[in-house]
């Protein structure tokens, strides 16, 4: 798609995520604050990236290693960085958010693969993420699966729930034609 890339989080992109993550959550009691959010990139810098769309700011998405079946406590910032326990077999997409520019595009799905892609390239075995605000149904037609067995931080809200896909190594995936 012309006019949009997918690259790395930088350190000049912190005022633009942290804006649009306080128009996505703040309403809604979800919002983490700059301090969470730059944790969760210090803990794995190489799975938080930046969508540009149409020459600016189109939105983020920050994922880090986490145990299958867990997931980052809103409220709490990281510790450290993720490799100091071992890296796991999960990539947690923590966060996603798209800016209102450059919604309906189908921006968030592609993100979501080039973090699939790059989860296979690091040899991760699943993705998880935690569908805030009855958002389920924009996930499971990307293959995402509702675990209902786990318990969330209360953070998240009443409405949340724990998803997963089972990632298949590069060149296994089935054919979609």
């Amino acid at each position: 798609m012309t006019g949009t890339r997918i690259r790395l989080l930088g350190e000049e992109d912190w005022d633009d995520v942290v804006a649009l993550e306080e128009r996505a959550y703040a309403a809604s009691g979800l919002s983490e604050g700059r301090r969470a959010l730059r944790s969760r990139h210090r803990a794995s810098p190489s799975t938080c990236f930046v969508l540009e769309h149409g020459g600016g700011f189109g939105g983020y998405l920050l994922a880090l290693p986490y145990p299958l079946f867990r997931c980052p406590d809103l409220s709490l910032a990281e510790e450290g960085p993720a490799g100091q326990s071992g890296r796991g077999t999960n990539l947690h997409a923590h966060d996603l958010v798209v800016a209102e520019r450059a919604r309906g595009r189908g921006m968030g799905p592609r993100m979501l693969r080039h973090l699939e892609e790059t989860g296979r390239a690091a040899r991760y075995l699943s993705l998880s993420l935690v569908a805030v605000r009855g958002s389920e149904p924009l996930w499971s037609p990307l293959g995402y699966r509702v675990r209902p067995e786990v318990d969330l931080p209360a953070s998240y809200g009443a409405q949340a729930v724990y998803m997963t896909k089972p990632l298949m190594p590069a060149g296994n995936e089935p054919a979609t034609d």
